[in-house]
């Protein structure tokens, strides 16, 4: 099968990769790596096709979908704060450049667009574990940029017959998660912060809850989604089941990595959620999807990582 990664030199999509090319598929990589990095794809790079080119180039997308079977869109704008800042840029990268993939897949006819989705749609729900009946309120424009994806790829398999799946990611984490970004996410912002020796910012009281989800976990989610007979028109979440405050997840941190956290507490920041927490069911009946990587082992694989990056850095 060959598989093209939009957006697949990033954290999601060049994990993504190593495990197409571990499958023994071939696979084209399109991406602007305006966040993602060309090292990230060092371990796979002789056996992929790499496109240095934006989604918003929509001649470089009808050459990347040529011959392609499936499509992973991973590539977007993730911060909700840079997309209250500038919802302008967050509109032409998610909105227009989502259009502009499933445009392109649908004239090669490729057959199913997977996308990055995100609980962001759902907005600061009361509701929790969080189902997709539940209405969709998204309360930061990044939010309504997935929203509108999400709606774009249905109505394209209603009119086009393109088979695609949403996949709403809850919060991710992992290897390869730059802290150096305004796209981070809080985990590598926390980690980097205690191998520093430097206090962890908490914007809020702490109390505010996340289902964080492992990196790898996504990966299958991403594989599975591909072929499940039963996925296509669906939006599936993607997490863990549990959720995890941020107060409780420095005190692990500390525990794992035996430093102090001592974090410093600012006011909340626009556009971010209270709580989150997937309900699962859906990717289990629909995708086979099972969690297999626990939040306390996929913390102890992100620092171990950080450690090595950071030896890696400093070395002359």
């Amino acid at each position: 099968m060959r598989y093209l990664v939009t957006g697949g030199a990033g954290f999601i999509g060049s994990h993504t990769v190593d495990e197409l090319v571990r499958r023994g598929h071939e696979v084209t990589v399109l991406d602007d790596f305006s966040t993602g990095k060309p090292e990230n794809l060092d371990g796979a790079a002789a056996q992929i096709e790499v496109l240095k080119s934006s989604i918003t180039d929509c001649e470089q997308l009808r050459k990347a979908c040529m011959g392609v079977d499936y499509v992973i869109h991973l590539a977007a704008r993730t911060s909700v704060p840079q997309s209250v800042k500038n919802p302008q840029d967050t509109n032409d990268i998610n909105v227009s450049g989502m259009l502009n993939v499933l445009i392109a897949a649908r004239d090669a006819e490729v057959k199913r667009v997977i996308f990055s989705g995100s609980t962001a749609v759902y907005g600061d729900t009361p509701s929790l574990p969080t189902s997709e009946s539940n209405s969709r309120a998204p309360i930061s424009p990044y939010g309504v940029s997935k929203l509108a994806g999400e709606m774009y790829g249905q109505v394209f398999q209603r009119n086009y017959g393109l088979e695609f799946v949403a996949l709403r990611y809850f919060n991710i984490f992992g290897p390869r998660q730059d802290p150096g970004s305004a796209y981070s996410g809080v985990l590598s912002l926390f980690s980097a912060a205690l191998l520093n020796g430097t206090q962890p910012v908490v914007y809020g009281d702490g109390e505010q809850s996340r289902d964080f989800t492992y990196v790898s976990n996504v990966v299958e989610a991403n594989l599975l989604a591909c072929e499940a007979p039963k996925a296509a028109g669906l939006a599936i979440n993607i997490g863990t089941g549990k959720r995890y405050t941020l107060n409780q997840t420095l005190a692990l941190l500390e525990t794992i990595t035996g430093r102090p956290s001592k974090a410093k507490y600012f006011a909340p920041r626009e556009g971010d959620i209270r709580d989150s927490q997937a309900d699962i069911s859906r990717a289990v009946d629909v995708l086979g999807y099972q969690p297999r990587v626990g939040f306390e082992e996929g913390l102890r694989q992100t620092w171990k990582w950080f450690c090595g990056s950071q030896q890696a850095t400093s070395r002359p």
